[in-house]
């Protein structure tokens, strides 16, 4: 829940960015990545959070005054999940029950990072907002997510070696078939998110009854939340060789840049804020992989295409030791 703050408080330090006197847009906000993203902190865990003099006032926004999770009035949201045949999308005002979910449709009884961010950004706007979720468990940006810019899926250095072996433990038995299926699966959550987002866009009312057509909306931020499949694939990202100079998860940054770069493109914000959640795993004490790709994933918002408008927020300091 501390990291889920801490988001949030970094989302909303672009909010000056907007022009007080500009007419009241529907604010649209759109949130993906794995399973962190979808979120399995149930429900029945929220008074744990009142334990906490740091998080006791978030408790107080989640509850309504009859003690049952709050139904914010502004804040309306579409999330998309699901796998395989079984993608969906559930919809309706913002409240608990938008967390992970077996069947995309109902309340899974769980939250997310959607929650309390849509519960501060009800608190921080005047106008309107909608949120826009995609996330799925168990999927990487080297293949899953993987944008178009960043090109087709190339083989490591360790996987061409290996590969054509085709032998030893995780190792594909039939290489040829494993690029066929890589091939097949490279971008297709890319794609699927890509769509659901211009889909509710194209129609915003059919999710937010508050939307007002002759003042549109304006999309007013991004969060990504992924990388535990790319964090622990020592085949895409193995362990440097002595001497080599190139960074482990040197890729994964450059893909994550290509994503940046091809999500503002695909929806024609050229200057979307961006925040990417860097995880926290290990806390205080994270183990070489795990630090390696913290600083991977943080380097994008280190460019200078990116300077003001994509920021790294880093959650291992609210790991809990």
């Amino acid at each position: 829940m501390k990291i889920l703050l801490l988001l949030l408080i970094s989302s909303l330090a672009f909010l000056p960015l907007q022009a007080a006197t500009q007419p009241k847009k529907l604010k649209v906000f759109i949130l993906a990545g794995q399973s962190n993203m979808e979120g399995h902190a149930q429900v029945e865990t929220f008074d744990y959070i009142g334990d906490d003099p740091a998080t006791a006032p978030l408790l107080k926004q989640m509850r309504g005054a009859d003690g049952k999770p709050r139904v914010c009035d502004h804040v309306w949201i579409s999330y998309l999940t699901g796998g395989g045949d079984n993608n969906g999308e559930g919809t309706g005002q913002l409240t608990a029950g938008f967390g992970a979910r077996p069947n995309p449709a109902e309340d899974g009884g769980k939250i997310g990072p959607e929650f309390t961010f849509g519960l501060t950004m009800d608190a921080a706007l005047e106008e309107p907002v909608l949120l826009i979720k995609t996330a799925w468990g168990g999927k990487s940006l080297h293949t899953d997510f993987r944008p178009p810019s960043a090109g087709p899926y190339a083989l490591s250095a360790w996987q061409q070696e290996n590969y054509p072996k085709q032998e030893g433990h995780g190792i594909p038995k039939d290489f040829e078939k494993w690029k066929a299926d890589k091939l097949k699966a490279t971008g297709v959550y890319y794609r699927l998110m890509m769509e659901h987002v211009k889909r509710v866009l194209a129609d915003p009312k059919r999710v937010c009854p508050a939307y007002d057509a002759q003042r549109g909306y304006e999309i007013a931020g991004f969060v990504w939340l992924q990388g535990w499949n790319d964090m622990v694939d020592g085949h895409v990202y193995p362990t440097p060789k002595k001497g080599e100079a190139t960074p482990r998860y040197a890729e994964y940054s450059r893909v994550l840049a290509a994503f940046i770069r091809d999500v503002r493109q695909d929806l024609a914000a050229p200057r979307m804020p961006f925040v990417i959640g860097v995880m926290g795993v290990g806390g205080a004490k994270p183990d070489v992989g795990n630090a390696a790709f913290r600083e991977a994933m943080a380097a994008p918002a280190s460019l200078p295409e990116f300077k003001g408008n994509v920021v790294a927020v880093q959650t291992a300091p609210l790991w809990s030791e």
